[in-house]
């Protein structure tokens, strides 16, 4: 009995820590993207969850690490998972595109704050860990997108007039560009019907039509 006690406090700890480790994390996420990384402090982001600045160092040991932690999850939420989408559709490319943009919404809607802290910080690094960070998060990005642009292009969907790492790089930038806009304007605008006219605009510049 003792030492199933023993057991179940340790077990109790262990999701104590968790839980105050996901909340911190989910504080600093809104921070940096509500106020932006630069005008984050750490006092901050441990008041936000009842902690002291202490506690956060004793968890990460610095604001960056913080942020690199909180890329690795965004990593895993809005790239890792497109990507593995793209690569089991079996649809054609047209219906690849499509479903992207149909799940980087639902993101928009369930996830927002991780689609935008990728997009944020890469506007405010220009050098350092998070810069490579993001830099590598992007190219993962543009990749996916490139080879189901390619078999676009090899399949007569896509025009070929354009480059296929120039079409995603236009992608990208229509993706953001919405995302950022669907934020900003959040009291004025539809995200519905935000990301249908991005669709729509994205695939007449895919097929020249």
């Amino acid at each position: 009995m003792a030492r199933a006690t023993k057991s179940t406090q340790r077990k109790t700890k262990v999701e104590q820590r968790e839980a105050s480790l996901e909340k911190l994390l989910s504080a600093a996420r809104h921070l940096f993207v509500s106020k932006g990384y630069a005008s984050t402090t750490l006092e901050e982001i441990a008041a936000a969850v009842g902690m002291t600045k202490g506690s956060v160092y004793f968890y990460f040991g610095s604001k960056e690490a913080v942020l690199l932690e909180l890329l690795n999850q965004a990593e895993q939420i809005v790239i890792d998972t497109v990507l593995k989408l793209l690569e089991s559709s079996e649809g054609n490319a047209t219906e690849k595109v499509v479903a992207f943009l149909h799940h980087q919404s639902l993101l928009g809607v369930s996830d927002r704050e991780n689609m935008l802290l990728i997009i944020l910080m890469s506007l405010e690094f220009e050098d350092g860990p998070v810069a490579r960070k993001v830099k590598a998060l992007y190219r993962k990005f543009y990749d996916g997108l490139n080879n189901v642009i390619r078999d676009g292009q090899k399949d007569g969907e896509f025009r070929i007039d354009v480059p296929s790492r120039e079409l995603a790089a236009i992608i990208v930038a229509n993706h953001d560009g919405t995302f950022l806009e669907w934020y900003r304007r959040s009291d004025e605008l539809s995200g519905t019907k935000l990301v249908k006219a991005m669709r729509g605009i994205i695939l007449t510049g895919l097929t020249g039509k």
